[in-house]
């Protein structure tokens, strides 16, 4: 199996699942939020679309595609582009719920194999004040992560709660990938 993702957190989830697969970056442009498709769709295309760029590399193998972002509204939040605009998010999302967006493809070029899909948590913040966040941004890098949080890194400062799995918020849905694996090897 190939990870179609450069993401340190999917190869540390992925780990857990299994440990023979290699790592390649899909070097796509992903689909943006003003391109049509409803929000809750978008990681799932974009999944896709990285998956098929790396499947397209290497047919006879399995690749697996993956992509998460921020539901808030009909709005989609993904990576701040800089730290002004994490405390913006940070702010817009503070005591409010918001849904994490996991898109997930696995993919085979040779035999047709397709099976994409999401999964959705919801997530709802603390209401904090300007000193916790400041507090969160500098324990936190922030800048590569959708939301401008990692709810497994000091999200006890933040995040009042969740629905869901965890790992899904994280950035991969094992519960459905392992069942999935698994009757692909049936």
């Amino acid at each position: 199996m190939i990870l179609a993702s450069e993401s340190p957190r999917r190869r540390e989830l992925l780990g857990r699942l299994t440990t023979s697969f290699a790592v390649e970056s899909a070097q796509v442009t992903e689909i943006g939020p003003n391109e049509g498709l409803p929000a809750a769709q978008i990681p799932a295309a974009n999944a896709e679309r990285k998956a098929s760029a790396v499947s397209l590399r290497h047919p006879d193998e399995l690749v697996l595609g993956a992509d998460t972002c921020i539901v808030f509204g009909d709005e989609i939040i993904g990576k701040p582009e800089d730290m002004e605009d994490a405390r913006r998010i940070l702010r817009l999302l503070a005591g409010r719920e918001h849904l994490v967006v996991t898109g997930v493809a696995l993919l085979r070029q040779k035999d047709g194999f397709r099976r994409v899909w999401s999964e959705s948590s919801p997530v709802r913040f603390k209401p904090f004040c300007e000193a916790v966040m400041e507090k969160y941004l500098s324990l936190v890098p922030v800048l590569d992560k959708a939301g401008a949080y990692a709810i497994q890194e000091h999200g006890e400062l933040i995040i009042e709660g969740f629905s869901g799995e965890l790992e899904n918020i994280i950035g991969l849905p094992l519960r459905r990938l392992k069942q999935e694996l698994l009757e692909l090897k049936q």
